[in-house]
């Protein structure tokens, strides 16, 4: 039977070759889905959805190095956006996977009656689409050990660990970080949310890693300046900032 609809394309995301067999062989024997990727970790899985722009990603959970659950945070900043259905070995992260906004919950050996009805979730995802509005909030208690910038088609994942600090310019924030800058599309605000136990506000538009603050100092004007490890200048603290910082670096 002819497909009476447009193909929905799909990144397979598994660090086991089986499971990714037997996911592919269950799509084959549909129509209306093509196959664009596949990846073995969460890495590797981000950059094909870069790559390729997928309607739908089946992502693996425990996956070496950066794992399905932060993939899937960091999908919800594609656009535009692909739909993400989990398929576990495991069912205790049913409601990680619900709070990372993911369509639905596969738990492995998938079968095909529950693969066929999360597709049809995935259509109805993707009818919506227009009208949803994205965003990369995380569930309490989780953060990223990566950023990720979009880079001309392709993606760069920036470990966290190597931020030196994050400043606001228009509707980017600057990363600057251990190997040198990178434009990602998110607000400072949400990365303070996030990241609020290793970065501290410096000013309305910038935040410092803690780590990273050396010292306090005047400049000639009298205007209060944060010292970096690694920065090449001294960075500007407001005003409003000035008392909170200091408290702040009493106990780094």
């Amino acid at each position: 039977m002819k497909a009476t609809r447009p193909a929905m394309r799909v990144v397979i995301a598994d660090d086991e070759p089986l499971a990714r067999e037997r996911l592919r062989s269950l799509l084959a024997e549909r129509d209306d889905v093509e196959v664009v990727a596949e990846a073995a970790d969460g890495q590797h899985a981000l950059h094909a959805c870069a790559e390729h722009r997928p309607d739908l990603v089946l992502l693996d959970i425990a996956m070496p190095g950066i794992d399905g659950l932060e993939a899937a945070r960091h999908l919800a900043a594609f656009e535009p956006r692909p739909a993400v259905v989990f398929c576990t070995a495991y069912d205790a992260h049913a409601l990680s996977a619900f709070e990372a906004e993911a369509i639905d919950y596969l738990v492995k050996p998938v079968r095909a009656e529950r693969l066929d009805a999360a597709l049809e979730r995935v259509r109805t995802f993707a009818a919506g689409r227009e009208r949803h509005v994205g965003g990369t909030e995380t569930a309490p208690g989780q953060s990223r050990s990566h950023l990720c910038a979009r880079l001309r088609g392709s993606l760069r994942l920036i470990p966290i660990e190597d931020v030196h600090y994050l400043h606001a310019e228009e509707k980017y924030v600057i990363v600057h970080h251990a190997r040198g800058e990178d434009l990602i599309e998110e607000s400072l605000k949400s990365l303070e949310d996030e990241f609020g136990e290793r970065f501290v506000r410096i000013h309305r538009n910038c935040l410092v890693a803690r780590h990273e603050i050396v010292e306090l100092k005047r400049d000639s004007e009298g205007h209060v300046q944060a010292v970096l490890r690694h920065g090449k200048q001294p960075l500007e603290v407001s005003r409003r900032c000035v008392a909170a910082l200091r408290e702040t670096l009493k106990h780094l």
